[in-house]
């Protein structure tokens, strides 16, 4: 599936490509890998190369997009295609990729083809809670991705992580700081940039009973304080704004008429409180925003049926917080 985006009449057009859909990796807190199953890609010849083309006669700027784009299995030789002279010119840009398959090639061709940096999902800088979340990705392969970045022109690395996951500790956290501190150090010149959000919960989803974490909000402060100060940009969610997401992810039906209410004049934090506790028959907020929930808790979409059995979801967070 491709289109073509225009977000902006003075901007040029963007042709945007969906390389994959769904995710192998089925990280624990990820919708987009559970809700999606399965994984699926088109093949070069018959769907990605026709894609491209169709567009690239109306503009000279190409996304590639997908929760995992350089796992298509034919990703190399999509970017040997786009290696080529015709494309002098295209600028190519890709969405964020899995850091254990960015190679020297895949730094060279996006650096030749106008893209800047490149980025990399690590979720944390502790091994363990990588572990926990299923990310399958070890500390060497995030230095490597860096190396291999830098080695192909590109001038930064942005990296997304989290705080506030289920087992979390602050040394976890401490442990994002080091690795940023350290890959600074190995790879001098190239900037680093890390944006980091406050863990959700999501429907169907292993974590799906799991809540916000109140020492979130310390958490994403502790980085700034120890990031900024050492040159590396901190991109950071708002707090307010995760509480308001989980507000929204794990209510039901009856929270219609506090969105309806928050329109317009309650749209901060305190506002939505004032909104949802003026309500009624609503179950309290904090057992809604920060409650774990245990498996027998009936689900607001319950009556959804995705992808995996809710026993399977429910063995997967069992895996999960065993490992923690």
């Amino acid at each position: 599936h491709s289109t073509v985006i225009t977000p902006e009449a003075a901007w040029p057009s963007i042709h945007m490509v969906e390389v994959v859909r769904s995710c192998p990796e089925l990280c624990r807190f990820c919708l987009a890998s559970y809700l999606t199953l399965p994984f699926r890609t088109p093949s070069l010849d018959d769907g990605l190369i026709p894609a491209v083309e169709k567009g690239l006669g109306a503009t000279q700027r190409l996304g590639l997009l997908g929760a995992s784009v350089t796992q298509h299995p034919q990703f190399s030789e999509l970017l040997q295609w786009l290696d080529g002279d015709r494309f002098d010119g295209t600028r190519v840009s890709v969405s964020s990729v899995r850091a254990a398959t960015v190679t020297p090639e895949l730094g060279r061709i996006l650096a030749k083809r106008g893209s800047k940096s490149l980025t990399i999902a690590i979720e944390s800088g502790s091994e363990r809670m990588r572990e926990v979340v299923n990310k399958k990705l070890a500390t060497e392969e995030i230095y490597a991705a860096a190396r291999y970045a830098k080695e192909g022109g590109l001038t930064g690395l942005k990296l997304y992580g989290m705080v506030g996951l289920p087992s979390e500790e602050e040394a976890d956290v401490e442990a994002t700081v080091q690795l940023l501190l350290d890959l600074k150090k190995a790879t001098p010149g190239l900037r680093l940039s890390l944006g980091v959000s406050t863990f959700v919960p999501k429907a169907h989803t292993p974590f799906q009973w799991e809540g916000v974490r109140p020492e979130a909000e310390k958490r994403l402060k502790l980085l700034a304080k120890r990031l900024k100060p050492r040159g590396i940009e901190l991109r950071p969610e708002s707090y307010g704004w995760s509480v308001i997401q989980a507000l929204l992810s794990r209510s039901d039906r009856r929270l219609a008429p506090v969105i309806a209410a928050a329109r317009g004049s309650h749209e901060s934090l305190g506002g939505w409180k004032q909104a949802y506790r003026a309500a009624a028959d609503l179950p309290p907020w904090d057992a809604v925003i920060h409650a774990r929930w245990n498996p027998e808790h009936a689900l607001p979409w319950d009556h959804l049926e995705g992808p995996l059995p809710t026993a399977t979801l429910a063995r997967h967070r069992q895996e999960a917080l065993a490992q923690a």
